[in-house]
């Protein structure tokens, strides 16, 4: 249920609720579906700038024709200068609720480009100040898993540890217990102690995201994600966290004296857990997604003769919904700009 703000007053222009109406996600998929459609030429051919600018321009025309007035907290390309849809960029037509959006045009736009598996398209959403600014930090420490394992890991303890109490709480033996970690050379340590405590390695090449809510998922085929991997997205994660009921912690991992100190300017605190509350407030959040190309959590597009073909995750936190929608779009409607 919507109610309306009393203030600022009612105008013509622009009408102002206070929470996002639970119909706005399945408004939403569809500015993800035009981003994951767009970017379908690009797969594979090694321009991943180019993959992105499709991507960005046609989740800001979709967004446009949405009822809502979405501020940008999280934007996307700041980390290595693509095009982006920028922090405080206000979307939507103003008529309809105030929210906060992170936004990835392309989780994973090096995947894209190479054509290998688990791109998406993402939109988090949730009330306006809900969500946590950690802009100028750009990477966060994360440990991600799924419901049993709320009270029982901490990222404050050594992995191995973690490993054995995830995989009692589970069921398994610790050989059985997969662990998603992105594969960077700053995460060789973390790998040889999660193998030394007798764990399997899931290594992402990109994309935590999808690894974090595919470790959430009771259908998943990870247990846990963790490692360090960028802040909005951490935020972004943990809109769909809650819609899972699973476990996010965080701690934010400055690359330089400058970087924390701009951190702490913004009133970011270090050396401190941020748990799923504190990286975005309420119950009241939406994480959107489609797939660009095929992974484990979505399928990517796919032309079937006349029509493309979309698969989308739609969570919903408030109720615990869980939503995948498959979408045929007219191909002939995506040969032209309107889309």
């Amino acid at each position: 249920m919507t109610e309306r703000a009393t203030n600022p007053p009612v105008t013509e222009h622009a009408t102002l609720y206070l929470h996002p109406d639970r119909n706005l996600a399945l408004e939403l998929v569809r500015a993800t579906e035009a981003a994951a459609i767009r970017a379908t030429p690009f797969i594979g051919h090694g321009d991943k700038n180019g993959a992105d600018g499709a991507a960005v321009d046609a989740m800001r025309k979709f967004l446009g024709t949405v009822n809502f007035s979405g501020t940008v907290v999280i934007g996307e390309g700041e980390k290595d200068e693509a095009p982006m849809l920028f922090n405080g960029e206000v979307v939507g037509n103003g008529r309809g609720p105030a929210c906060d959006i992170a936004v990835d045009p392309i989780d994973g736009t090096s995947l894209t480009a190479a054509g290998r598996r688990n791109a998406i398209s993402m939109i988090a959403a949730a009330d306006r100040g809900a969500m946590l600014d950690a802009s100028s930090v750009f990477y966060m420490d994360k440990l991600v898993a799924g419901p049993l394992a709320v009270g029982v890991l901490d990222i404050r303890k050594p992995v191995a540890e973690n490993v054995r109490a995830l995989a009692k709480v589970l069921g398994k033996s610790v050989s059985e217990v997969s662990v998603g970690i992105l594969d960077r050379p700053r995460h060789q340590q973390l790998i040889a102690e999660v193998r030394a405590a007798g764990a399997g390695t899931r290594l992402l090449l990109d994309g935590d995201v999808a690894g974090g809510i595919d470790a959430a998922s009771y259908e998943g085929r990870l247990d846990m994600c963790i490692g360090i991997g960028g802040s909005p997205e951490g935020v972004a994660t943990a809109c769909a966290i809650k819609a899972l009921g699973g476990l996010i912690q965080t701690r934010l991992a400055p690359g330089s004296d400058d970087e924390r100190q701009r951190g702490i300017d913004a009133g970011l605190k270090f050396d401190h857990v941020y748990e799923a509350d504190d990286l975005v407030a309420g119950d009241n959040t939406f994480f959107v997604a489609t797939g660009v190309t095929d992974g484990n959590l979505v399928s990517g597009v796919r032309r079937k003769g006349p029509v493309i073909r979309t698969e989308s995750i739609v969570l919903r936190a408030r109720s615990g919904t869980i939503r995948r929608v498959v979408a045929d779009h007219l191909a002939e409607k995506w040969l032209g700009d309107d889309g």
